[in-house]
Parts: structure tokens; C-alpha cells; sequence
């Protein structure tokens, strides 16, 4: 008997704790102090299943610089450390490495129906 459904890549069975379901990554960006757009925060959240007007509050966080060099070097031409994929932010695998610093709250809503 052979099931002609969709290839998945080989890697542990998807349970309720693996997949959380559907997410919204927030990316805010904001003038520094010369007038250069730079990433004020990082943040996502889990999307409600449950019917209703649901509130939720995401903790936002920003990379930063390991170095002191690095941070002048970033403060100096105006260009600090952001992510480019979002699905950095959204899987958190391997930001455990990234050395991140709060950066404040957002409030969404959701209407869900």
C-alpha cells in the first residue's frame, strides 16, 4: 500500500507543541537620531482559532551588536544589526545565540470569525 500525498522532509512527527499554528511577525521601523530608518523592534505572535475579538501583546526585541567595536562601527555609519528573514523571529530556532535586547510592547487586535 503506498500514499501518494505530499513529500515531507524526514525530522520528528508534528504533535500540538511543534506546530502552534499560524503566526504574525511584527517589524517596526523608525528614524535614529540622523534620520536613517532603523529597526526599532521585532516581535510575532500566534494567531487565535477561537472566534472572538482577542487582544494580545508582543514583547518586541532587537539584535545588538557582540562587540564594542561593532556597536561604534554600527552607531557610527548608521547601519545596526537586523535580521533579513523573518522566520528568525517567528521560529526562534537559533536565536538562542543571538545576543537581543528589549525594545518595549506592541498591542494587536484580532476579530476572528
Amino acid at each position: 500500500w503506498e500514499w501518494w500525498g505530499p513529500a515531507r522532509s524526514p525530522g520528528p512527527p508534528l504533535t500540538p507543541a511543534s506546530f502552534a499554528g499560524p503566526q504574525i511577525v511584527v517589524s517596526v521601523y523608525g528614524p535614529d537620531f540622523f534620520g536613517n530608518d532603523v529597526v526599532r523592534g521585532y516581535g510575532a505572535v500566534h494567531v487565535p482559532f477561537t472566534p472572538g475579538r482577542h487582544t494580545r501583546t508582543i514583547a518586541m526585541f532587537v539584535p545588538e551588536s557582540t562587540s564594542t567595536l561593532q556597536k561604534f562601527t554600527s552607531w557610527f555609519t548608521g547601519r545596526r544589526p537586523e535580521f533579513t528573514d523573518p522566520r528568525v523571529v517567528a521560529q526562534g530556532e537559533g536565536r538562542e545565540v543571538t545576543r537581543v535586547r528589549s525594545q518595549g510592547f506592541v498591542t494587536i487586535s484580532f476579530n476572528v470569525v
